[in-house]
């Protein structure tokens, strides 16, 4: 979360010599050429307006950096959280400047703007209704991507709306507030909240459904003393399957699934500079207990970001903010966690859109 993490005073020690790093390409990227396309989200640091968007061609091997601004002869904004794609154009979620940009996706051509209030995250539910979720309010904006306007807001019971998912024909909500220990579930056609479905822990984040239709939620609020924790729900009976609780000072984010949703990934940070819980870690749907030992671990004085996986390849895409004092880097591994590649991007990389 952007508010909760602290730059680091030292930079991070020098990958390993074998592995090239790849320069941005200064020419204008071909958007209809054939392969993988991975929007970066570079969210820049807090209240310098240095937001950026990225864009790699993995097959290609090239990326392209700041190409909203280099299109538009402007800023981004400030902190850009996450991003959305509706039909050609591209939805950009830029929270601390309470805006949604929208961009051609070919062009880059700025279309248009949306007022709402610090936008977290965006569930497209059809041509003509987007959920966006709001930091610091308690609410989830209705917008109609095609008018570009919010149309109806839906009040929550504390502020910090979060992570929303769409499932048979639900959706549910996260409310990342330590007052919270549930998830919304709410009736897209009428806007209303229907349920309340209760967790382990306090402040859910993140909701996800794995392959045998269970929500998995990940909360917690480590800096306001509220542990992290993983629930499995049954969305049907709406009650605890299992619960995780995460050691304690275990700062647990970005959970996303596998290809097959059988195995769960997410970042664990420490924000310090060492290394206790600090990586990407995996863990089965079948698991009993939570990894002890990452994946793919952060070297001293490294924390990651953004975290994504490929589903076309399975490789995996982490960001590494270098602490927020210098462009960020997109390390990319194999299935079995080996480093193929890394790019420079902008500052702050934290989410990532496969196309």
């Amino acid at each position: 979360m952007p508010y909760r993490r602290l730059p680091f005073l030292l930079l991070l020690l020098l990958l390993s010599a074998c592995v090239k790093d790849k320069p941005e390409q200064p020419n204008h990227p071909d958007i209809s050429a054939d392969g993988r396309k991975v929007w970066i989200a570079n969210e820049g640091s807090l209240g310098n307006g240095n937001a950026s968007l990225s864009l790699l061609f993995p097959d290609k091997d090239s990326i392209f950096n700041n190409i909203f601004s280099q299109r538009n002869n402007q800023s981004l904004g400030d902190v850009f959280e996450s991003m959305a794609l509706v039909g050609n154009r591209l939805f950009l979620a830029i929270n601390n400047s309470d805006k949604i940009k929208v961009i051609d996706k070919e062009s880059f051509q700025l279309l248009g703007s949306i007022e709402v209030h610090k936008p977290r995250y965006m569930l497209l539910l059809d041509s003509m209704k987007m959920y966006v979720s709001s930091l610091f309010y308690p609410e989830i904006n209705v917008v109609n991507p095609q008018s570009m306007q919010v149309t109806a807001q839906i009040p929550t019971d504390f502020p910090n709306t979060e992570g929303l998912l769409s499932f048979q024909n639900s959706v549910y909500a996260c409310n990342w507030d330590t007052a919270c220990a549930y998830i919304y579930e709410i009736n897209p056609q009428t806007n209303q909240i229907t349920h309340r479905l209760p967790i382990a822990g306090r402040a859910p984040q993140q909701v996800l459904a794995d392959k045998l239709g269970h929500l998995w939620v990940i909360a917690g609020n480590v800096n306001k003393q509220k542990p992290s924790t993983l629930t499995c729900i049954d969305p049907q009976s709406r009650s605890i399957i299992k619960s995780f609780h995460f050691p304690a000072q275990a700062e647990v984010i970005k959970p996303t699934w596998n290809k097959t949703r059988d195995t769960l990934y997410f970042l664990g940070v420490n924000y310090n500079g060492g290394t206790n819980y600090n990586g990407v870690f995996r863990m089965a749907i079948s698991d009993t207990i939570v990894p002890t030992e990452p994946f793919i671990p952060a070297e001293p004085l490294q924390y990651f970001w953004a975290l994504g996986i490929d589903t076309a390849t399975g490789n995996i895409y982490v960001g590494d903010p270098k602490g927020f004092i210098q462009s960020g880097e997109v390390l990319i591994y194999n299935p079995s966690g080996h480093l193929l590649k890394h790019y420079t991007v902008g500052l702050g990389p934290g989410f990532f859109l496969f196309e």
